[in-house]
């Protein structure tokens, strides 16, 4: 329905079309109209109405929809929609159907603060369900459509009352974005923090939509989406409201367009086969595909043929996903018009079988069981679909569980030589995997149908539950078995649903190629310190012995990965076998305890592992020595939590598994076909803080990428495998970023370790500040034996440069450090020295992740704003104190600090507000007499007093005739004058 003045007719208030409002209560609910009439009168309407808007406000525009509203004298609820039922036998709810009002209008002023207005607003019976904005292509693109909404319609203005058309959730259900080739949708506004979802059908694989001759690449919205029935039965049956455990509704669901699209096509080509079919569903990641089996089931559950006779008696539906007691079953659940027509086998009463047969028997509609229940289920429907006639729909998500014995016999029969050598090696069974083994071991299921979900069907799965595009011809070549429905990869990853891996897939050996300019991996096995020198660390050792893979592993994980997600980012090692996967476990705690690595591992594999070489006893996952602090939870839940930050594997956990914080995945093993994309795809989960289109890098850090991979193409046109390098041209800026840069000065540092929470908090900072020790590397590798109390020095162990051959330096105690120290050691154990093997930094070595956070908050505790690189600016500091002190050659410090001249003068030194103070007391740019030469000290400095913890700058005396020597002589404010060629000088 359409008026030019429409939106005239709206109520902004109520956001409501009164006329359409009153004109369906009085069409299909005459009863119900008399009683307002008869108790109201002539305020019947406007009665109506208030308390519509009431009922809205307190139960959502979704509930009234579907289960009406109260009217005080009116026995009845008052229905505001009348929904499509699955038996199309009782006229006169057919009639109430036909009676709907649906209406669109133009321009709706819809606010109740000022004139603006949406370009669309949908209306069902006076009650408004979606909102548009369109944009062409021609002036604006979607992305205005979007901003439009996230900028302008704004539904709680600050300070203001609410917009009540943009209001969730007693508002508009759902919010469309439209231009001429793409459409977005929400179903909650919520400022410059909306996030608008694709509602694309995909163009060829891909994002987008495809060419549509007829009109806009989006008609199939207005055209289909839109369409009177279709639009009523999204409303009646796709919408989800989910609830927090309050019972509040915390989101609406909204379908994508390809979960639409599937739905309706299966049901459309079950009906026209009848059952007794397969359907491969190819569903990516990323795809929501616990939502599409909820819908597919909720509606096969409810199927009536021509004859208006069921379907299906039963649906099964079965999944090991961690939800299957929440999501899928709550989600079916709240689907269902009528509460107790779904049964989740759980074997709470007993045997599981006993429980399923009893399910699939009575007048259960949805029957949800796990991969282990699944090979009874199908017997127990074979049976009853061959003894009672009974027909049921089966529907398999890709789950995936360790070896079952009745699942692992029918599983065996059906394997190649490879397949059934990584079976016994523990390999997980899928429910894919038994249904194929099912159809091999019984072809005909005249009265069971099957739909299987998949991300990546493998080929024997296409082989049974692929449709070819011509049935009349044979399977070739030019007739191949093909899914019923897709939604690819590419379209997920183009949609940002999940992660592109390969774009950070790389090989041992390009890694080695990238870290040597093109080098070429080494063949046979060498002195490290001269095949390696100066090579990155995690790509210079040979990579076929554990021990070496476990420190390279380790060593990237800690530079590349840790950083992520603030710290919490995971990773999981791929191995070839169980017995790899121990002797993996065994190797990387015994590196990471040695190295003092605050990093935990969890290993996975099946069954027992015998290896006398690693130890006499079977390890099992629960053995002490694999995963000793479990304590009885599943590996799945412990490696959910921050304790664990690296997860081994051994065909286990390599497909199904749901981890949004993994970021790196180490593979030591053969992977090729669907399993090499089950794999990688472990890490394509989205998860706030991870890029979606590759690393945030900054121009200095982008800058050594691109002159690494300049080097390696470079050696690819010498080596004549390509003609032009793509780097070439491209440029760089090293330049370091000095705009972070802070100097804590003596009022500040002090200030700061005054607000450190312990002993040991105020030692870390010392040796950061004080003794300009990279932090966390080279603080946390600090040991008691480290410390040679009598020589005032210690020995510094530094990782970073351990590439250069300077993995060790020896640093002055210096007497702030001391001081620390020594209250740390006393505190530490009372009247007994530490021991000497033993870490200086105890307490915080399970929180690297973490230090930053903490010691930003010691800064703003001592009532300063936090730093942009707090213990880079604590180095820095140090290395500027001590530099314009005077007293130290520029190499002495150089050898102290671990760095160059040049890196020093890059990233280290900075200009401090002394430096200004001080030129006031310049002395005259010659020194004819050569009175200042050789003075040490300042006047009235004393002797005592520690470096850094000075007393304000003093003038210098000066001359008044200049005289002919050149030089200029400036007090450093902590030490001897020095110095300075006019050259030399930035002043």
């Amino acid at each position: 329905m359409y008026a030019e003045k429409d939106a005239a007719d709206y109520d902004r208030q109520l956001a409501l079309s009164p006329a359409d409002v009153l004109a369906w209560v009085q069409a299909t609910q005459p009863d119900a109209w008399d009683v307002l009439v008869k108790n109201h009168g002539a305020g019947a309407g406007q009665t109506l109405l208030s308390r519509l808007r009431a009922s809205i406000n307190q139960t959502g525009t979704l509930h009234v929809l579907r289960q009406g509203f109260d009217v005080l004298g009116v026995r009845a609820k008052v229905k505001m929609a009348q929904f499509k039922p699955a038996l199309a036998m009782n006229p006169d709810i057919m009639q109430r159907y036909a009676a709907n009002r649906l209406r669109v209008v133009r321009q709706v002023h819809y606010s109740v603060h000022n004139e603006l207005n949406i370009d669309l607003v949908l209306f069902l019976n006076g009650i408004p369900v979606a909102t548009v904005e369109l944009k062409t292509d021609f002036t604006q693109s979607i992305d205005d459509a979007v901003d439009q909404y996230r900028f302008d319609r704004i539904p709680n203005p600050k300070g203001q009352d609410c917009e009540p058309l943009l209001t969730f959730p007693s508002g508009a259900l759902v919010h469309f974005a439209v231009s001429s080739s793409e459409v977005r949708m929400t179903t909650r506004l919520a400022g410059p923090k909306t996030n608008f979802l694709p509602f694309n059908k995909g163009d060829n694989g891909a994002a987008g939509n495809p060419l549509n001759p007829n009109g806009h690449k989006t008609a199939y919205l207005w055209e289909a989406v839109w369409q009177r029935d279709s639009w009523l039965d999204i409303l009646g049956r796709y919408l989800i409201a989910e609830r927090d455990d309050k019972k509040n509704i915390k989101a609406i669901i909204f379908p994508r367009f390809h979960q639409l699209d599937v739905t309706r096509d299966l049901l459309s080509t079950v009906l026209d086969e009848g059952p007794g079919h397969k359907y491969l569903i190819q569903h990516s990641a990323g795809s929501g595909k616990t939502k599409s089996i909820a819908w597919t089931a909720h509606f096969l559950s409810d199927l009536h043929d021509d004859n208006d006779e069921k379907v299906f008696d039963s649906v099964i539906v079965v999944s090991d996903r961690n939800v299957i007691d929440g999501q899928l079953s709550e989600a079916i659940e709240g689907m269902q018009r009528n509460k107790g027509v779904v049964a989740t086998i759980k074997g709470k009463s007993g045997s599981k079988s006993a429980e399923l047969a009893e399910a699939l028997s009575g007048d259960k509609k949805i029957v949800v069981c796990t991969i282990q229940t699944f090979p009874f289920a199908l017997e127990t429907v074979r049976e009853l679909a061959a003894t009672d006639g009974k027909r049921f729909a089966v529907i398999a998500d890709e789950a995936h569980s360790s070896q079952t014995g009745e699942a692992a016999a029918k599983l065996k029969a059906v394997l190649s030589a490879d397949e059934l050598k990584e079976f016994e090696d523990g390999c997980e069974i899928s429910s894919e995997d038994i249904l194929v083994a099912q159809m091999a071991a019984k072809a005909n299921d005249a009265g069971i149908t099957y739909i299987a979900f998949t991300a990546t069907p493998k080929a024997k799965t296409l082989e049974n539950f692929g449709r070819v595009p011509d049935p009349s011809k044979p399977k070739g070549k030019d007739n191949l078995p093909a899914p019923f429905h897709v939604y690819s990869m590419r379209q997920a990853i183009e949609e940002e649903f999940i992660l592109d891996v390969l774009q950070n897939y790389t090989t041992y050996k390009l890694a080695f190629k990238l870290a040597t300019g093109g080098k070429e991996l080494p063949k046979k096995q060498v002195e490290h310190s001269e095949a390696m020198k100066g090579i990155m660390r995690w790509v210079r050792l040979h990579p076929f012995n554990i021990s070496q893979k476990v420190q390279i592993v380790v060593e990237h994980f800690r530079e590349m990965v840790v950083p992520l997600l603030g710290g919490k980012a995971k990773a999981m090692v791929v191995t070839g076998s169980r017995i790899e996967a121990v002797r993996w476990q065994l190797a990387i705690n015994k590196y990471i305890t040695n190295m003092g690595y605050p990093i935990k591992t969890l290993v996975a594999f099946s069954g027992e592992v015998n290896d006398k070489e690693s130890g006499p006893e079977p390890f099992k996952e629960t053995s002490a020595t694999m995963n000793p602090n479990l304590r009885g939870r599943e590996i799945s839940e412990a490696f959910k939590g921050d304790e664990y930050q690296v997860l081994l594997v051994a065909n286990k956990f390599q497909t199904g598994f749901d981890q949004p914080l993994l970021c790196a995945m180490y593979v030591d093993k053969r992977l090729a076909g669907i399993q090499a994309v089950q794999t990688l795809s472990r890490l394509n989960r989205c998860h706030p803080g991870r890029d979606t289109n590759g690393a945030d890098l900054s121009p200095n850090t982008a800058g050594q990428h691109i002159k690494r991979c300049r080097q390696m193409m470079k050696q690819a046109i010498d080596d004549r495998l390509i003609e032009t390098n793509p780097f070439k041209g491209i440029k760089i800026d090293l330049r370091s970023d000095t705009s972070k840069n802070r100097y804590i000065d003596d009022i500040k540092a002090v200030a700061i370790i005054e607000a450190c929470p312990d002993q040991e908090w105020r030692t870390l900072y010392a040796l950061a500040r004080y003794g300009g020790l990279r932090c966390p590397s080279e603080v946390l590798r600090l040991r008691w034996s480290d410390i040679q109390w009598d020589k005032g020095r210690f020995k510094v162990t530094a990782p970073k440069t351990e590439r250069y051959g300077k993995g060790q330096r020896i640093v002055p105690l210096w007497p702030e450090l001391r001081a620390e120290l020594d209250d740390l050691s006393s505190l530490a154990q009372p009247g007994i020295e530490c021991p000497t093997n033993a870490f200086v930094i105890q307490r915080y070595r399970d929180s690297e992740a973490n230090l930053r956070t903490t010691f930003n908050k010691i800064v703003e505790r001592a009532g300063l704003a936090a730093f942009p690189k707090p213990f880079m600016d604590l180095r820095a500091s140090r290395r500027t104190e001590l530099e314009r002190t005077g007293r130290f050659a520029n190499h002495v410090l150089n050898d102290w600090f671990g760095h160059s001249g040049a890196i020093a003068e890059t990233h280290y030194l900075q200009t401090t507000e002394a430096d200004f103070s001080e030129a006031g007391f310049i002395a005259p740019l010659t020194d004819p007499e050569g009175q200042l030469e050789g003075q040490s000290r300042l006047e009235g400095q004393s002797e005592g007093q520690a470096v850094g913890q000075q007393d304000s700058p003093q003038p210098i005396k000066t001359q008044k005739k200049p005289g002919k020597t050149g030089r200029l002589m400036v007090a450093s404010g902590c030490g001897s004058a020095q110095k300075y060629t006019p050259e030399d000088s930035n002043l």
